[in-house]
């Protein structure tokens, strides 16, 4: 069918989706990009956020904490580090990524690791956070300033 494409979003730990989408935002590194049917082939990394797939019944979302997208004419696949379903997300899961990120960043500056990795593990901790406002589970007293 030449108005939807295959959908396909795996985890280390299992398949999480697969199914016919119409459109596919992905929350790619260098920005946001929208996949559709007949898209030129192209391969992307992901940074955390949130994945919003159009099927044929309904908008489903995803939260992705970072992997790759590779969208083709007909198919969208990403390899994500860690995915779920942005309704499965919980606070828990949140704190424990922030948390992460927070452990990268005090770490590329504690073994000073030059300030591309400094600025890459606060770009990280951002991302987590402003993931987290966008699902509606952040708020900013739990993140420190990077």
């Amino acid at each position: 069918m030449a108005d939807t494409m295959q959908f396909d979003l795996v985890s280390p730990e299992r398949r999480v989706a697969s199914f016919a989408a119409s459109e596919v935002l992905i929350p790619g590194t260098d920005g946001n990009l929208t996949a559709m049917p007949q898209h030129s082939p192209v391969i992307t990394t992901l940074r955390p956020g949130v994945l919003r797939v159009v099927g044929e019944q309904e908008t489903r979302e995803f939260v992705v904490t970072g992997g790759f997208a590779e969208v083709t004419a007909d198919s969208v696949s990403v390899l994500a580090e860690r995915a779920l379903p942005a309704s499965e997300v919980t606070r828990e899961h949140l704190d424990q990524w922030i948390e992460e990120a927070n452990t990268t960043l005090a770490q590329a500056r504690e073994h000073d690791l030059g300030a591309e990795s400094v600025d890459s593990a606060a770009k990280l901790l951002a991302d987590m956070v402003a993931m987290g406002t966008e699902i509606g589970l952040s708020d900013t007293a739990r993140a420190p300033a990077p």
